[in-house]
């Protein structure tokens, strides 16, 4: 097994891109990648930590939880979580941003790359109140690159295909899961009940 090193090792293996998965890359949102925006209920956060290593968080709501503001600037919502934060600091420190859009059934996503303001402005999160909350701060995103990626990797997966879904769940229970890591003595819940404690808290 050879280590590969250096850009130039890596492009003697690959070559270079060209065409069209070159004259794709643009520098502002137009109609196409805002309709992606307004079509996709789920999208992944990708942040790189002081330390060097880097984090890739879900985001998910109703399709449109994303908001465009204009051709360079992009608006995401943070409803409550585990409070970790890790994505928030993260950018605190370095505010760059990668996100990859999803609309279940395409298999092409939308990446977009950024930089990003955490603000908790009273107009800003007036604008994604649900069910009476406004979320607790939103990401203003000022966009830099923005492309639409290949379907090959979904195609590959399968993801989307009814034949790849899993009739029962393939794995245990997220709660049984985390006791056997932690080594907790203490009571798990089931999926149902860890399930229907999330519904009460996603706003």
């Amino acid at each position: 097994m050879t280590k590969l090193e250096t850009a130039e090792a890596l492009r003697e293996i690959y070559g270079h891109a060209k065409g069209r998965a070159e004259s794709k890359q643009m520098d502002k949102l137009e109609k196409h990648s805002k309709r992606f925006i307004e079509l996709s209920p789920f999208l992944v956060i990708a942040t790189a930590r002081p330390d060097g290593l880097a984090d890739a968080s879900p985001k998910g709501d109703h399709p449109g939880f994303v908001q465009v503001l204009d051709d360079n600037t992009i608006t995401i919502p943070d409803r409550p979580g585990n409070n970790r934060l890790d994505s928030m600091e993260n950018l605190l420190t370095n505010p760059a941003i990668g996100l990859i859009f999803f609309i279940p059934g395409v298999n092409e996503t939308l990446r977009i790359n950024g930089f990003t303001e955490i603000r908790d402005d009273a107009e800003l999160l007036e604008r994604f109140i649900v069910n009476g909350k406004p979320p607790i701060a939103v990401y203003v995103i000022t966009v830099k690159e923005v492309y639409l990626h290949c379907a090959k990797a979904l195609m590959r997966s399968e993801l989307w295909s009814p034949d790849a879904q899993t009739p029962e769940r393939p794995i245990p229970t997220m709660g049984q899961m985390i006791k056997e890591q932690t080594g907790s003595t203490g009571l798990v819940e089931s999926q149902a009940e860890m399930e229907a404690n999330y519904k009460k808290v996603l706003y």
